[in-house]
């Protein structure tokens, strides 16, 4: 039996120089000193007995066997987590610190109406938001780093659980005049100009995946790193593309001539949900949560 066992601390170490690739990254994500991360590593090197990182003035880089300890801690992590979601579930539901990843493509929209009642209804919850694209929340949520992520659906996050709040449509968005009609065929639109986001968003494949033409994969322009930018590039009359309807409501087009109209496909929407890890002790809590924001939307 191992008389002597790496503490959870120099797990969190270890695992968030895995993450950022650099001693002055990672010890300031844990905040606390370069020198104080760099001791704790070698103090857990030495309990194991053996080199977890290769260490230079340029590069940092992990051993095999150190690659193999960052995957059975960041396991250990989450299930220490779980203990504290535990505890945390017995108490009052929706009250202390929530952390919240939500993506671009709803933030700015949904959230400003809705915090604020949110608040009022619930005072003791400490709401903890950070705006990531979806590839990153899914992968902070994993991590650890969030709790719960604000996602349009379809979009693979793991293995998580799904409550979804709304359905919310897609809609072509053009330069006025520029298409007649009050709908728009997905074989109507000129696969050159189409418009969408930079990898990482959600919405770009839910237009895709709209649209039900491969070739707009290929062609399309994908050159937007907002739907501001997006707009504003539609606007100037340099392609069109596909907007959330939550985002048309919450006055996206205001000061332009863009004119949005309703996509002829039955995959021209995308499902807005509130996930959590599978397993997670607090699923009680955001089933709560979830249902209140369908409430107070």
């Amino acid at each position: 039996m191992t008389t002597f066992l790496p503490t959870l601390r120099q797990l969190q170490y270890l695992v968030a120089l895995h993450d950022h690739g650099h001693f002055g990254r990672a010890a300031e994500s844990c905040f606390i000193t370069q020198s104080t991360l760099s001791a704790s590593l070698r103090e857990l090197e030495t309990l194991l007995g053996s080199t977890l990182v290769e260490r230079s003035r340029r590069v940092t880089r992990f051993t095999p066997l150190g690659e193999r300890i960052v995957t059975k801690a960041r396991l250990v992590l989450r299930s220490a987590e779980e203990l504290a979601e535990m505890a945390e579930a017995e108490r009052e539901p929706l009250t202390g610190d929530l952390r919240m990843a939500v993506i671009p493509t709803i933030a700015p929209f949904l959230l400003p109406p809705l915090l604020p009642r949110l608040r009022a209804a619930h005072p003791s919850l400490k709401l903890f938001l950070r705006e990531e694209t979806s590839g990153a929340a899914c992968d902070g949520l994993q991590r650890g780093a969030v709790d719960c992520v604000l996602l349009a659906m379809p979009f693979d996050c793991g293995d998580v659980e799904v409550d979804v709040l709304f359905e919310d449509r897609l809609l072509v968005a053009s330069a006025g005049g520029e298409m007649s009609g009050a709908s728009v065929r997905p074989d109507e639109i000129t696969a050159s100009r189409m418009l969408l986001l930079e990898d990482g968003h959600c919405l770009k494949d839910h237009a895709l995946s709209a649209c039900s033409r491969p070739d707009l994969r290929a062609s399309a322009m994908m050159l937007g790193t907002s739907l501001h930018t997006l707009v504003q590039m539609v606007d100037n009359k340099l392609g069109l593309t596909l907007v959330p309807q939550m985002a048309v409501d919450a006055g996206l087009l205001e000061g332009t001539s863009v004119e949005a109209r309703p996509l002829e496909s039955e995959d021209a929407k995308r499902d807005i949900a509130l996930i959590w890890r599978r397993g997670s002790g607090r699923e009680a809590e955001f089933r709560l949560l979830a249902e209140e924001l369908r409430r107070l939307r």
